[in-house]
């Protein structure tokens, strides 16, 4: 989602010669190939078919794999996204090699060291020679941390690049069988779902208001490896297996409120003025928050329900859409990557 726009902005530049590395650390059908064809990416030139692992057989298998790659291709520049192993990896690999990284979604810092995500994001950014942020929060990051200001590049947030592009799509699916009212749901964190008293309080507590409003659960594999060791039962939910990019889409924009884990999902929600609840104790997002739809509720079931009852009465938390959140940020990377 994030790789998508670039790509095709960069397309649209002559002098821009692009190899696509898919490192196949998304290895699930529906979390990878069918993105790949929904979001219009070529298919890839190289595939690294790194597959799953522990954060670090991950890490090591996509750095011994691509650095040969990035030997052979000699490019002038790496674009890394977001916050995966594969990012961090992908710029340690190019800094010894001396090859300029550019990373796309820098500076967003949740301050929790206990994500693996925080340390791919801060080794990243350290590494990185160009750093596209998403909002202003993550120029103050960086900043903070001693990243020279002329390689910080306030472009907007790809994300809603691809959500603006598919929005009509999304919304020309029928809407067939879904409840009136809805909260769409999504849960896979280790925070949330590795400990079974947590996610067992979580999930009571959407059982609970599901009296009261449909659930619809697209269950992360992890998730449902989890409800099943625990011995969860679960009623009143709405099961459904992991979803192409645009399907979620449609889900998003006509739910009620969305209740997720996830971070995307937070800015998305935000672009479309959908309420969202975020069983997290803090986000890499603030400005979901500071001036979105978003709220923090831990994984407090006390929380949850109230926020849910809160919206449910027509309270809702009104939010507006970022600033350079347009569509474009995309056109700007390409822009700035041209006129290096």
């Amino acid at each position: 989602m994030k790789a998508a726009p670039v790509i095709s902005a960069l397309n649209q530049r002559p002098s821009v010669t692009q190899t696509l590395v898919h490192t196949g650390q998304h290895y699930d059908k529906n979390m990878s190939d069918v993105f790949f064809e929904q979001l219009g990416i070529p298919a890839p030139d190289v595939n690294l078919e790194v597959g799953s692992g522990t954060h670090a057989q991950l890490t090591a298998e996509v750095m011994s794999r691509f650095e040969p790659v990035a030997i052979e291709k000699k490019p002038d520049i790496v674009l890394v996204y977001g916050d995966v192993n594969s990012t961090m990896a992908a710029a340690v690999v190019c800094s010894k090699l001396s090859i300029p990284v550019g990373h796309v979604e820098a500076g967003l810092r949740s301050f929790d060291r206990t994500m693996p995500e925080e340390i791919n994001r801060l080794i990243t950014d350290q590494l990185a020679d160009w750093l596209f942020t998403p909002s202003e929060d993550g120029d103050r990051n960086l900043c903070r941390e001693g990243i020279s200001p002329d390689k910080i590049h306030r472009v907007g947030n790809v994300m809603i690049d691809s959500l603006v592009r598919l929005l009509p799509i999304a919304m020309n699916c029928k809407a067939n069988g879904l409840p009136r009212h809805y909260a769409l749901v999504t849960l896979h964190r280790p925070s949330n779902v590795d400990d079974p008293a947590v996610l067992k309080r979580i999930l009571e507590c959407m059982v609970d208001v599901s009296r009261e409003l449909g659930i619809i659960f697209p269950v992360h594999p992890r998730t449902r490896q989890r409800i099943r060791e625990f011995g969860i039962e679960m009623t009143g939910f709405q099961f459904v297996d992991p979803m192409p990019y645009i399907d979620f889409l449609a889900l998003q924009a006509r739910a009620s409120m969305v209740i997720t884990d996830s971070g995307g999902i937070q800015e998305e929600t935000t672009y479309l003025g959908v309420p969202c609840l975020t069983l997290r104790h803090n986000t890499e997002r603030p400005v979901t928050i500071d001036i979105g739809t978003n709220i923090l509720v831990g994984n407090d079931p006390v929380k949850l329900r109230i926020e849910i009852l809160k919206i449910l009465a027509g309270n809702a938390k009104q939010g507006k859409i970022p600033p350079l959140w347009d569509g474009r940020a995309s056109e700007r990377i390409a822009d700035i990557i041209v006129s290096a």
